[in-house]
């Protein structure tokens, strides 16, 4: 790093009380991209997940004749290619020697912290927000929310039939992640975990799931998503997604919304001698993607 000498205030010493303004502006701001990932770590350039098919169901075997042998057969695979994020600012030599930095530089800090969580909140939803985006495929070669995934006992579809979020809608995603199957078309225990919504569908989905008698009738009857606890960790909110009425169920499907974080969020800062101003910046490398579709079941809404 290049040394800058100044007669007036030392450089050096402002990075300290930098950091503590990021720190403190990180706090402000609750992270939302965590509900909607797994988190995992990373020490390679990317991380491969390859999906495994199982074996078949067992078959009849009578006597004197042999056992039926089955092989399992590799799936597609998933890349996560992590990518670098970065931003900074600088502090002129003038801004240093002339006292200006509680006055001026300093309020850049919070500023970039902002726009680093700003920006690791945006490309976590895009993933989202993009489910039914042409273009934006997974390893199986469709979008996320598509009603075409190959498998090897044919298509199969976590894409709900459009429509605005309400009990009966939400009792039919419900039941569609309840009855999904794997690859081989075998039954398998696949739960609803949380709904994420646009914060247009706050009070609706609040209505819906915490109210003691049915939302959508006058009938008195129970409300039997609640009593029957089908998304156990409630609503999740993000503020980040773009279609105000899309609406997605999370499950609790493995190794399929997953976060890989290569590098953490780190800040730096170094000293250009020829025109003599400070430079700070944040970086981060880190990946967000699917590697299983029966993660989240989407409805793009009416």
């Amino acid at each position: 790093m290049s040394q800058i000498i100044t007669t007036g205030a030392n450089p050096k010493a402002l990075w300290p009380g930098i950091k503590a303004w990021f720190g403190q502006e990180y706090d402000k701001h609750p992270e939302e991209w965590v509900d909607l990932f797994d988190q995992d770590t990373s020490d390679k350039a990317y991380e491969e997940i390859v999906q495994s098919t199982g074996f078949g169901l067992p078959r009849v075997k009578a006597q004197t004749e042999s056992i039926d042998y089955d092989t399992t057969a590799q799936g597609y695979t998933k890349r996560f290619t992590h990518t670098t994020y970065a931003l900074g600012f600088m502090v002129s030599h003038e801004e240093m020697v002339d006292n200006q930095y509680d006055a001026v530089s300093k309020r850049r800090a919070p500023d970039l912290a902002f726009s680093m969580r700003q920006g690791h909140e945006t490309v976590c939803a895009q993933v989202y927000n993009r489910a039914t985006t042409s273009g934006y495929t997974g390893g199986d070669g469709v979008v996320l929310g598509s009603a075409s995934h190959p498998t090897m006992s044919g298509n199969q579809s976590n894409l709900l039939t459009a429509a605005d979020l309400s009990e009966a809608s939400l009792e039919d995603g419900v039941i569609a992640v309840m009855t999904a199957l794997d690859d081989r078309a075998r039954k398998i225990n696949l739960q609803v975990q949380s709904l994420h919504i646009h914060p247009n569908n706050w009070f609706e989905a609040n209505r819906i799931l915490k109210s003691v008698l049915s939302n959508d009738n006058s009938s008195n009857a129970v409300n039997a998503l609640k009593i029957t606890n089908a998304i156990p960790k409630g609503i999740k909110m993000n503020h980040y997604f773009d279609d105000t009425d899309a609406w997605f169920l999370r499950t609790n499907a493995r190794n399929a919304m997953i976060h890989f974080q290569r590098e953490p969020l780190e800040f730096g800062e170094d000293g250009v001698f020829d025109n003599r101003v400070m430079k700070y910046a944040a970086f981060e490398r880190f990946d967000a993607s699917w590697a299983d579709w029966r993660g989240i079941w989407v409805n793009a809404g009416a």
